[in-house]
């Protein structure tokens, strides 16, 4: 059996006087994900610790949660950023839906333009407000951030380890070289001095 660590959601901003925080969901299952008594072994700036969901609550499409181990908005605050993930069960996963893929599938895959030359290697994922973005590096080692969008990211083919994407134009294009800045310095003899 492969496994996958999944983050389910980033802890928010801290909500109200004692300890509940507002979640940045990662997952469509947050009812199945957040049931109460569900722990996640967690990495905080001060540590590793357990965060058991004692309470949840939905208000306005967005999900809050309480968690037993948290008694006051200090320690609410503290967690803000921290991821929480799940293991699952990938073949299993997969089966259920065949289209569906987790972010840390994607690092390590070819980037590939629809036109079929090659953009880059996914170099990770930002997960913002608004949508999630595709890090890709390219050859010359640059960071291109392109919106995890089906209109920019057409398909992910897990199976061929590929991505097929739709950039508008000039995101992967290279600066001129004015635009570039100056050349790093180097230690050596100058050209010509030897």
């Amino acid at each position: 059996m492969s496994t996958l660590d999944v983050i389910v959601a980033t802890i928010g901003r801290a909500h109200g006087l004692r300890g509940e925080v507002a979640l940045l969901l990662r997952t469509d299952q947050p009812e199945e994900r957040f049931e109460r008594g569900t722990a996640f072994a967690v990495q905080t700036p001060a540590g590793p610790r357990t965060l058991t969901i004692a309470r949840t609550r939905l208000q306005q499409d967005r999900w809050y949660v309480t968690f037993a181990e948290v008694a006051d908005r200090t320690d609410a605050e503290s967690l803000r950023g921290v991821d929480l993930e799940i293991e699952v069960d990938a073949e299993e996963e997969a089966e259920e839906d065949p289209d569906a893929w987790y972010p840390s599938q994607l690092t390590g895959l070819e980037v590939v333009h629809v036109d079929g030359h090659r953009l880059g290697t996914v170099a990770g994922i930002e997960h913002l407000p608004a949508q999630d973005l595709l890090i890709v590096r390219t050859a010359d080692r640059r960071r291109v951030q392109l919106p995890l969008v089906e209109q920019l990211v057409p398909v992910v083919d897990l199976e061929a380890g590929r991505i097929t994407a739709n950039p508008p134009g000039g995101l992967f294009d290279e600066l001129p070289e004015d635009e570039k800045g100056p050349e790093p310095e180097t230690s050596g003899p100058a050209r010509g001095q030897g």
